[in-house]
């Protein structure tokens, strides 16, 4: 028992000595909200198909689903007899063009000498330029296959597919050891930011909704911040709802296409209403609370006692004044015993209230009513203008009223 005791008051310690963040309710400007259904999707052109530019054998994966890659990272290998046949045509075109070049150089040696023709001369030149044209066209090609020619010193038939662009892998469409022919999707890559959200909104607000506007959507334990960039013209025929599209602004790498979540959409704000940070918001003893001080509150109590204590004093010596000497004797003669039982009573409720008050919140719990919010406020009914408030850490303070009600049962 003393260990759990100890434990426990460890515990209450623990729980008191944490800095609890405070605000006072300020009247706000909200705007009308509704609630929508939503479901993350992305645009047709979100996604990117890396196809093979070669005909060949899929050999290796480099990469796998949902794996983020960045340009110009590796993502498979297809060996290509195009590919082998090209560089050997390359090697072989480079050799040639060489001896081309040295002939040339000696005819024009002799040319200068006066011991050949210019016809002979330009003869050579029309086929040292014709082997270099080849050659420039077939690096062209080799380096769109991505293929450094300057590296290049024998003919190989390995084609390296690399990524156009940044983002997550998508599928990997497929299967290795297979056949696949030029111009075929090898891969998808979804581009980063290219989130969008969804939603069907009633006929009703087809006045009312614009692009630009803001929209929560609740995905997990967040909520992300969306803007609308797309009205569609045509309703979605399930739901017979407008469709609007609104873009993920901030970073998101955790979306899941095709995932249903909530969204909210906020209109111009308009009413002003006393309001409270979403954060300050508690579900406790099955109603919504905001945490306020309970210091006002022990003031106003303290005033009050002292003016009952003022009154009685008062009527006290009223009474003394009019009985005269008869009680002066009497008041003499039990005031040593009154003084020392007063002594041990007042200590005796020292000792009671110290240990209430060890224990004691100095917070209480406010029933509030929603009344409508926005992504970082809520308009309440229950708090006046500049009341201070609890506005983060909620879960402390309703442990520091567990705990002063376990204190309180157990005196």
């Amino acid at each position: 028992m003393t260990k759990i005791f100890l434990l426990i008051t460890l515990l209450s310690s623990a729980l008191f000595s944490v800095n609890i963040p405070t605000s006072h309710a300020q009247k706000r400007a909200f705007g009308k909200s509704v609630e929508l259904n939503a479901q993350v999707i992305q645009l047709s052109n979100a996604g990117q198909s890396v196809t093979s530019l070669v005909s060949g054998h899929l050999e290796t994966y480099f990469v796998e689903p949902g794996q983020r890659v960045k340009v110009g990272q590796k993502i498979a290998l297809i060996e290509s007899i195009m590919v082998s046949k090209m560089t050997a045509d390359y090697i072989s075109l480079q050799k040639q063009y060489g001896a081309l070049n040295k002939n040339y150089q000696a005819t024009k040696k002799l040319y200068d000498n006066g011991m050949t023709s210019m016809q002979e001369l330009n003869n050579q030149s029309i086929q040292l330029n014709a082997m270099s044209a080849q050659i420039n066209a077939l690096k062209s090609q080799l380096h769109t296959l991505g293929i450094d020619t300057a590296m290049l010193k024998e003919a190989t038939a390995n084609f390296i597919l690399y990524a156009h662009s940044s983002g997550k892998v998508s599928a990997l469409l497929q299967p290795l050891h297979t056949v696949v022919n030029a111009d075929a999707a090898i891969i998808t890559i979804v581009k980063e930011q290219a989130f969008y959200i969804k939603s069907f909104l009633p006929l009703s607000y087809a006045s009312s909704v614009k692009v630009g506007q803001k929209m929560s959507v609740k995905y997990g334990n967040r909520d992300i911040i969306t803007h609308i960039t797309q009205i569609l013209p045509q309703l979605d025929a399930t739901t017979q709802r407008i469709v609007v599209l609104s873009s993920v602004d901030e970073k998101a790498d955790d979306l899941y296409i095709n995932a249903y979540v909530q969204s909210t959409l906020y209109f111009d704000a308009k009413e002003k209403y006393v309001a409270v940070n979403k954060s300050a918001l508690s579900f406790f003893n099955n109603e919504w609370v905001v945490f306020v001080s309970k210091a006002e509150e022990h003031e106003n109590k303290k005033t009050r006692s002292q003016s009952d204590v003022s009154g009685e004093a008062t009527h006290s010596e009223h009474e003394e004044h009019g009985d005269g000497d008869e009680h002066e004797h009497g008041k003499h003669e039990g005031e040593d015993h009154e003084e020392g039982h007063a002594d041990h009573d007042e200590h005796e409720k020292e000792g009671h209230h110290g240990e209430h008050e060890e224990h004691e919140s100095p917070y209480e719990a406010r029933v509030i009513e929603i009344i409508t919010q926005d992504d970082k406020f809520v308009a309440v009914k229950g708090l006046e203008v500049g009341e201070e408030y609890v506005s983060a850490k909620s879960y402390y303070v309703k442990s520091m009223m567990l705990k002063s009600s376990l204190g309180e049962h157990g005196h």
